[in-house]
């Protein structure tokens, strides 16, 4: 071209930027003005702003305000927007609210932009902030205002906010389509209202699988598992095929149930749809098989994952130690290390609760001193609560007392809880005691704490300790749970309680029970009786020991499967001393690996050892 002029750079520049060759855009706007000297108008400077906005190159952008400042054109609404917005991808938050400031007149645009970035950036107090002003200005506000702002209020939890703004937007003639709508749902469900998310969505004309994932999400994040699992059918019969969120979501609420085997089907639908490479699908598939019992599976995921995030780490450093592999734990986190991943401080509570399981008291003060140091990593209340499990394994009771005396952390009832199981375990009933006080004193109506007590004065043999405790309970009308056990076999989930006797196969159930008994007798088996509190005689304690519910499902699931398939049983207590002594043998004389996950953490019993090391 012969003559150009400011047009035609701007519809070549355009032309480049949508392209997304942003870098280009800045080149040709060097020329346009140092070469050919022309000066630029309110469309070239908001395409060149939106250039560095799509690179990230706040540096050039801030050169380029300071040309817009001197052309004058900074009140033009499209290059005020413009400027609101590259401060904003860039992360500079207070470049973006100098020019709302500074620049007369509030338009939608630039507000929507400084929401979403500190939205993204979670600085919910100039969030508010720019909230309020909006609402003073009485600024009209479009779809997007209103999905932004039902994702602060989902952040903060903020009910009566989001109610609000709900209320507003039905006043106004803004059409709510699946993608405001699915923010409201998400609203509804982290505000913990999974019944008005349900009437969002039942309220739509059309659904796609951002909508669906969302109602999802919200069932699963208030522990509505069954019913998040549930909706997947009806998914289907709306032809929509689930993303690799909504497989995030289901294997997620997998793992809440500890379904394995609904567990397995999604992992197939999963290797089938091609989302096994996400790295979120891979991340959930390996909570789901970590809190199923099948550890094994979840490391063969984590294996075959070619790309890993913090998340990914994490869950798999979690899951062998939750399974008591502490040094498989540890592994693994200096594998994070060498591959350049930094850790953060749920890193540090799996490191610290493998050192705990592996009663590594050096090393696990090393972690915490001078590791989480070393990344910036200030120790929290739960890296804390580690220690106090870590010196009480190793068995220094006193010393873990001492370490909350002297750490200056407001302890809750998890911390002291821990300290009492290890007194417990070490038989150590006079701090036990006084550490049930304090328990107490923080939950009058913790039946566990009144169960634990009562267990170590059973085990002292001041049987008028467990008769002052459960008199204590029925005066505080106080219930201890009943132990309850269950076991998933081919497609039926089997429930089991103590001495049940409801099941259609009970007597050969308890026939099976009782031959194995006889089978471990000769190994060293000695019935734990001083684990029954009832008083009665030994010989009803022993039988009353014999069907314990978790003995019970371990028998079926030996009547039941193959000789080569593990026994995974989930258990709602503490498993108790004696069933814990049984089961080690019951793995050998069977050569099978019995998994159990109780109340505390998973055993993995095989040729009769148990991952726990036998302290829990």
């Amino acid at each position: 071209m012969p003559n150009r002029n400011v047009v035609s750079w701007s519809a070549l520049m355009v032309g480049y930027l949508h392209k997304g060759l942003a870098l280009e855009v800045l080149g040709l706007f060097k020329t346009m003005v140092s070469v050919e000297n022309l000066c630029p108008n309110e469309y070239i400077f908001a395409t060149v702003l939106s250039s560095c906005s799509d690179s990230g190159r706040v540096e050039e952008g801030k050169q380029c305000h300071g040309y817009v400042l001197k052309s004058g054109l900074q009140y033009h609404q499209y290059v005020k927007n413009a400027l609101v917005q590259m401060y904003s991808s860039c992360s500079e938050m207070k470049g973006a609210m100098r020019v709302l400031n500074t620049v007369p007149g509030y338009d939608i645009f630039s507000c929507n932009s400084i929401l979403n970035g500190l939205l993204e950036r979670g600085r919910m107090r100039e969030a508010m902030g720019i909230l309020g002003m909006m609402v003073a200005e009485c600024t009209a506000w479009d779809s997007v205002t209103y999905v932004t702002i039902f994702g602060l209020c989902a952040h903060l939890k903020d009910l009566r906010l989001g109610l609000q703004v709900h209320s507003r937007m039905l006043t106004t003639d803004i059409r709510c389509d699946v993608f405001l709508s699915s923010a409201m749902i998400d609203m509804y469900g982290k505000c913990g209202k999974v019944g008005n998310a349900m009437k969002v969505f039942d309220g739509l004309r059309t659904r796609n699988i951002v909508s669906w994932t969302a109602i999802m999400a919200a069932y699963f994040q208030n522990g509505y598992f069954e019913e998040a699992l549930g909706l997947l059918s009806k998914m289907e019969l709306e032809d929509i095929l689930p993303n690799e969120y909504t497989f995030a979501v289901l294997l997620n609420s997998c793992a809440g149930l500890s379904a394995l085997r609904h567990g397995d089907l999604l992992h197939a639908s999963v290797e089938k749809s091609g989302f096994k490479y996400h790295i979120i699908v891979g991340n959930a598939l390996i909570n789901m098989y970590s809190k199923c019992g099948n550890i094994q599976a979840a490391n063969e995921v984590f294996m075959d994952m070619t790309c890993r995030d913090s998340v990914t780490w994490n869950a798999m450093i979690s899951g062998f130690s939750h399974h008591g592999l502490g040094k498989e734990a540890l592994n693994i986190f200096h594998d994070m290390l060498a591959a350049g991943e930094y850790p953060n401080h749920i890193t540090f509570v799996g490191v610290l609760s493998a050192c705990a399981h592996m009663g590594l008291v050096q090393e696990g003060f090393y972690y915490l001193n001078r590791l989480m140091k070393q990344f910036g990593i200030e120790p929290g209340l739960e890296h804390h609560t580690c220690v106090v499990g870590l010196l009480s394994k190793s068995g220094q009771l006193d010393e873990a007392e001492k370490y909350m005396m002297a750490t200056p952390v407001k302890w809750d009832i998890v911390a002291w809880r821990t300290l009492l199981n290890a007194c417990h375990v070490h038989k150590s009933y006079g701090l036990g005691k006084r550490v049930a006080e304090v328990v107490v004193q923080m939950d009058p109506n913790d039946v566990g704490t009144y169960t634990l007590l009562s267990n170590m004065y059973a085990n002292a043999r001041r049987w008028d300790g467990v008769v002052k405790i459960r008199k204590l309970m029925r005066d505080k009308n106080i219930k201890k749970e009943p132990g309850v056990s269950w076991i998933d076999i081919r497609n039926t989930t089997h429930i089991f309680v103590s001495d049940d006797n409801i099941h259609p196969e009970s007597s050969q159930i308890h026939e099976k029970v009782g031959e194995l008994l006889t089978k471990i007798k000769p190994l060293g088996y000695v019935p734990d009786i001083a684990a029954v509190l009832h008083d009665v005689e030994d010989e009803q304690k022993e039988d009353y020991l014999s069907y314990h519910s978790e003995k019970l499902a371990i028998a079926y699931g030996l009547m039941n499967t193959p000789s080569e398939a593990p026994i995974r049983v989930i258990k709602n207590l503490r498993i108790c001393d004696d069933c814990h002594a049984s089961v080690k043998l019951i793995s050998k004389v069977t050569n099978r690996v019995i998994i159990v996950r109780d109340a505390n953490r998973f055993h993995q019993f095989q040729d009769g050892r148990c991952s726990c090391a036998d302290y829990w």
